[in-house]
C-alpha cells in the first residue's frame, strides 16, 4: 500500500470545519491492571476533539516495542495511572487539528514518534489524539506500515550512536538485542556512516539473518566468549561503542570488550537479573557510561530535525529501511503483544487497523 494523496478519502476534503469541534467514540486498546497481554481489552471511548497544540489522527497502522509489553506488565521507567493507555508508534492521517496548529493540515500523512508519555497519550486505537510535536509527516514513497515501523527504532538509535558518540566510519559497535527493531535500526545507521556494527544475539539461529540485515559480524553470546571475540574482530583494540538495552550478566562482558575510553549507552533494561559493575575494571578500562532515552532526542525540537534529516537522507539514498517482522489486525493486539514476548521476531511487529 503506497501512502500517497490520491488515496485519500474524499469526506477529508471536508472534515476540517466539521470535525474539528466534535468527539468521537472509536475503538482503544487499554489495561485496567498490570500483567499479561491478556489484560489488553478493546474498549469503545469518546476521543475528544484536539486542543489547541493537539491534532487527532485516524490510523492506519501501529508499530509495537518492548517498551509498551514493560509498561503494560508493571515494569516500566513510569507507571501507569489506570486504566492505561499505551503506545508510541503509529501512522495514520490528520482527521483535525488543533487552533494553535499551523504545520499541519487535515489530509496529512504522517508518523508519530515518542515525545510523550503514556500516562497522557497512546497510539492503540483507530481515532488517537497527539500532540503537534510528536508527529512527523510521512515521506509519500512509504506505505502506513512502513512509516509505524521508522520512527522509534530509528530516532532511539541515532540519538544514541549519533548524536551522542558521534560514531564515525571504522569504528566498531557492539549492538546487543540486535534482531529487535531498534537493534537493527542502528546496524543501519552503523552501517550508513561507515561504521562497523557487531551484532550480539543469544543463539546462532539468527546469525545468518542478521548478517543479511547488515551485520558485519555476528556473536551468539551462549555460545560463544564475547570478549574474546571482539578483541579478535577489532586486532586486540576493542569496540569503540555499547549499545546495550539489555544490562544483566552480559554487561562485565560488554565492559571488558570495550576500548580503553569507549563508550557505553544503556536504553533498557530488559534483564531481570543483577547488573554487575566490577570498580577494578571501570578503573582500568575508564568508559563511559550512560543511561539513554529517545526522550533525550524527542523533547529538543532542535534535535528531533536533525534526526528527521538524517532519516529521510538515509530512507532516500537507500540505507535506512524499515523491516517489518510480522502484521496483525487491531483485533489480535492480545496475540500481537504475546508475539512481541516471543523473541522471535527479527523487526517491528506492526498491527493494522
Amino acid at each position: 500500500m503506497k501512502a500517497n494523496k490520491r488515496e485519500m478519502p474524499n469526506y477529508l476534503q471536508s472534515i476540517d470545519g466539521l470535525m474539528a469541534n466534535q468527539s468521537q467514540m472509536a475503538s482503544t486498546v487499554t489495561f485496567s491492571e498490570t500483567g499479561g497481554p491478556e489484560v489488553l481489552t478493546i474498549n469503545h471511548i469518546n476521543i475528544p476533539a484536539p486542543a489547541a497544540n493537539e491534532v487527532r489522527i485516524l490510523v492506519k497502522a501501529i508499530g509495537l516495542n518492548r517498551a509498551e509489553a514493560m509498561w503494560r506488565s508493571g515494569a516500566y521507567i513510569e507507571e501507569p495511572i489506570l486504566p492505561a493507555k499505551l503506545g508510541y508508534d503509529a501512522s495514520g492521517i490528520i482527521e483535525s487539528v488543533g487552533s494553535n496548529v499551523k504545520n499541519f493540515a487535515v489530509g496529512d500523512q504522517v508518523g508519530t514518534i515518542p515525545a510523550f508519555s503514556q500516562n497522557e497519550y497512546g497510539v492503540y486505537g483507530e481515532l488517537i489524539l497527539m500532540p503537534a510535536h510528536a508527529v512527523i509527516k510521512s515521506p509519500p514513497s512509504l506505505s502506513f506500515e512502513q512509516v509505524a515501523a521508522i520512527w522509534n527504532p530509528f530516532i532511539t538509535s541515532y540519538g544514541a550512536l549519533i548524536d551522542g558518540a558521534h560514531l564515525y566510519a571504522g569504528q566498531s559497535v557492539l549492538i546487543t538485542a540486535a534482531s529487535s527493531s531498534v537493534g537493527l535500526a542502528a546496524i543501519q545507521v552503523a552501517n550508513m556512516v561507515g561504521a562497523v556494527p557487531i551484532a550480539l544475539t543469544r543463539k546462532s539461529d539468527k546469525k545468518q539473518q542478521l548478517l543479511d540485515a547488515g551485520a558485519a559480524y555476528v556473536i551468539a553470546t551462549e555460545e560463544e566468549d564475547v570478549v574474546a571475540v571482539v578483541k579478535e574482530i577489532t586486532k586486540g583494540r576493542g569496540a569503540d561503542v555499547v549499545f546495550d538495552p539489555v544490562g544483566g550478566p552480559l554487561f562485565a562482558q560488554l565492559l571488558l570488550a570495550l576500548t580503553r575510553g569507549g563508550q557505553m549507552f544503556l536504553y533498557g533494561a530488559l534483564s531481570d537479573e543483577v547488573t554487575p559493575l566490577q570498580l577494578i575494571d571501570v578503573l582500568n578500562q575508564v568508559p563511559v557510561i550512560k543511561g539513554y532515552t529517545v526522550w533525550d532526542i524527542t523533547k529538543d525540537p532542535e534535535r528531533v530535525e536533525k534526526a528527521r534529516k538524517f532519516v529521510f537522507s538515509g530512507i532516500a539514498s537507500g540505507a535506512l529501511k524499515p523491516m517489518i517482522a510480522k502484521k496483525f489486525a487491531f483485533e489480535q493486539i492480545v496475540d500481537a503483544h504475546r508475539f512481541l514476548e516471543s523473541n522471535q521476531q527479527i523487526g517491528k511487529i506492526v498491527v493494522t487497523v
